[in-house]
């Protein structure tokens, strides 16, 4: 078992609002207590000038530190996750990328496998049962109707660990599909999508609660077709995920998400492939080919944004400081909604006592410079003290 921890001094960022100079008690895997307590026989760490807040939630993540989430072997997998948490991903659902069914389903399994170990929370099938007309990074020769059959065969192969299906609910069988992931407990993401407003509401009314990566692959919002936006964004049943690394967003857009679905319905994702934490390169993002140039991934022929290589904890940084949104409203897009969407909440997202002690400490710019998962630092603070 971890040993007990104190955490000291730090601007302690809580649902009911900013502790200065709070302190953060840590039993074994578990959050003790945020205030008192005797110091005797425990680590002392003092955070003086520096930011603590909880673990990172990640709904949408495809890879990272040169390694695959979506063909990736085990030590693949396990390399991802390693890259992620050092910057400050606690909790992370998996994803995958259109590819043939079969494959799918025996990524599936090993995916499932990291799940039952508490390594991963979920598993995210992003495709193929999206839209050609919006179908981004993803092949179109394997791109496939929502078929409610094929769905439950995927959702059976992750063997209860799929959490998430993102569809073009507007395709044939979309509808019947949404219904039956509401039926089994699994999130139906709308995404990918060449929906009018219409049938984006359709699909919300039938049960959908995401809009995967809100505005990206999906018709933009129109004054006489206001499309899937408005559907996705004035409904208070709707997550809305945001990919904020100043390429998939501008910013006024990402006000206008804030503004309308307000801190409570907002989800910061990465969308990562494996460039994230890496550097440029080609890379693959299932059969296709990914260049990544300054940061950005893009298809080589035309120039399609394919995922990205954001780290959490740039997009953070970024909010707080480019977007300047107020730290609490951060910390609820980046921790707590997500946990709670997945159904975390009792567990992770929060820094209160009796929830697994995931937190990450950020200096006075926003930087992170410690990582803290189930009471073990994954990047341990250097100001750290004992």
């Amino acid at each position: 078992m971890a040993a007990r921890k104190v955490l000291a001094g730090a601007r302690v960022v809580l649902p009911t609002g900013t502790v200065p100079d709070g302190r953060l008690v840590v039993e074994g895997t578990r959050i003790a207590t945020g205030t008192g307590g005797a110091d005797d026989g425990a680590q002392v760490y003092d955070l003086t000038g520096h930011w603590l807040v909880p673990g990172f939630v990640d709904l949408h993540n495809h890879g990272g530190g040169g390694a695959s989430f979506v063909t990736g072997t085990g030590d693949d997998i396990a390399a991802g996750l390693a890259m992620h948490r050092r910057h400050g991903t606690t909790t992370l659902m998996a994803s995958t990328v259109t590819g043939d069914l079969d494959a799918l389903a025996k990524q599936a399994g090993l995916l499932a496998e990291f799940a039952e170990q508490g390594d991963i929370a979920g598993i995210h099938f992003e495709g193929p049962f999206i839209s050609p007309c919006r179908k981004g990074a993803h092949a179109e020769d394997l791109l496939r109707h929502p078929d409610p059959a094929e769905v439950a065969g995927l959702l059976d192969a992750a063997r209860g660990w799929a959490r998430m299906v993102t569809l073009a609910t507007e395709l044939p069988g979309g509808i019947e599909s949404v219904r039956l992931l509401a039926e089994r407990g699994v999130i139906a993401a709308v995404g990918h999508t060449d929906a009018t407003y219409e049938q984006a509401r359709e699909a919300i009314e039938a049960g959908a609660t995401v809009a995967t990566h809100l505005f990206n692959a999906m018709p933009v919002l129109g004054h006489r077709a206001p499309g899937p936006v408005a559907a996705l964004l004035e409904d208070d049943r709707v997550t809305v995920e945001l990919i904020n690394d100043g390429t998939h967003l501008h910013p006024a857009a990402l006000e206008l998400a804030f503004r309308h679905a307000g801190a409570g319905r907002v989800a910061f994702i990465t969308d990562a492939m494996d460039a994230a934490g890496f550097g440029d390169g080609v890379y693959r993002l299932g059969p296709l080919e990914v260049e990544v140039r300054d940061g950005v991934a893009r298809l080589p022929g035309d120039g399609t944004i394919a995922g990205s290589s954001l780290t959490l904890d740039v997009a953070f940084r970024r909010a707080v400081t480019v977007d300047r949104l107020p730290i609490g409203d951060v910390v609820r897009a980046i921790s707590a909604n997500p946990a709670k969407l997945l159904g975390l909440d009792d567990r992770v997202g929060s820094l209160e006592p009796g929830k697994d002690a995931d937190a990450v400490v950020l200096d006075a710019d926003f930087a992170l410079v410690g990582v803290l998962r189930k009471g073990t630092w994954v990047t341990e603070p250097p100001r750290a003290a004992r």
